[in-house]
């Protein structure tokens, strides 16, 4: 049975169980202005939906786990989120299914949507924070205090965000002094067709970029399929794919593939997995990312171990 199917069986006894809930103590009215410039004003956050993995992680690290009542499908870390009613993917929202969970307050990353379903959850009155993401080290300290202001867990949000940001100052440190920088294509996924890999812009690139590697394809911009002509032009020194879902079988296929069997990353069976979420979400668990990542394509680098966090769950 898949994930999602199993959120959905238990939303009906999460709903049931509705009115005899005790909410934890709500937080002070207060307002906040989102990443769309609106001021939203927040009197309750008892009960939250969540929409985007990296806020769902922030949540949890900030202690508001038990105010979260659904999350969306992007939300698979930490594993208890996974046992939340499913409110869908987080582009393609459904305002019913939300305004069924009686939620006082929609924390959601930017680009969720579609914009008319938004359009509908602010008509109903539910305050709805919309969180900036942008995939860079203060990027992730900005999204960190966006969501403790939120949830009025301001202070909280600081601690965090400094702890996170200290953790990548000291990985791209390490990945700063790198001499011979690879030539790493992202595979997003193997499609029967031409692979989709990651271009420019895109988070993918990003952490290419930290881990101290060059992206292959960076001729490109955003997601977009590559031509058996790009993927031999590109030849690059390694492959980063997916690990899980239905990407899990990534690698076989890159193998398989024709015009990468002809690069240096086939030749050579430098080719790796990572967690999606783990590795693009661009939250708590961004600087270890970066350094598992680091590590594969440069199991010489001499990196810093990173301190144990409650965020982080040992690998």
């Amino acid at each position: 049975m898949t994930t999602i199917s199993r959120r959905f069986q238990i939303t009906a006894t999460w709903l049931s169980l509705l009115p005899a809930m005790a909410g934890p103590a709500m937080a002070d009215s207060h307002s906040v202005t989102d990443a769309l410039g609106r001021t939203v004003e927040i009197a309750d956050t008892s009960r939250i939906v969540s929409i985007g993995g990296a806020v769902t992680e922030i949540l949890d690290a900030l202690g508001m786990a038990e105010n979260v009542v659904a999350v969306d499908t992007t939300s698979t870390y930490p594993a208890a989120m996974e046992d939340k009613p499913d409110v869908g993917y987080m582009r393609a929202l459904a305002a019913e299914g939300i305004l069924a969970l009686d939620p006082s307050l929609i924390v959601a990353i930017e680009g969720a949507g579609p914009p008319a379903v938004l359009d509908v959850l602010e008509a109903a009155s539910v305050p709805f924070v919309n969180i900036p993401d942008t995939p860079t080290p203060e990027g992730i300290a900005a999204k960190i205090r966006a969501v403790a202001a939120a949830v009025g867990r301001a202070e909280k949000g600081e601690e965090l965000a400094a702890a996170v940001s200290a953790d990548l100052a000291a990985i791209t440190t390490g990945t700063a002094s790198v001499e011979r920088r690879l030539s790493v294509a992202f595979i997003l996924a193997m499609r029967s067709g031409a692979p989709l890999v990651a271009g420019s812009a895109t988070s993918a690139d990003a952490m290419l970029s930290l881990a101290g590697a060059d992206n292959a394809f960076a001729a490109f911009e955003g997601f977009k399929p590559a031509t058996p002509e790009a993927t031999v032009a590109s030849a690059p020194d390694a492959v980063v794919t997916m690990a899980s879902g239905e990407h899990a079988d990534g690698l076989d296929r890159v193998r398989a593939d024709p015009a990468f069997a002809t690069t240096p990353a086939v030749r050579q069976d430098r080719l790796y997995a990572h967690d999606g979420t783990y590795l693009l979400g661009f939250g708590p668990r961004t600087a270890h990312a970066v350094r598992d990542l680091a590590a594969d394509l440069y199991p010489d680098l001499d990196l810093p171990v990173l301190p144990p966090r409650p965020w982080v769950a040992p690998r």
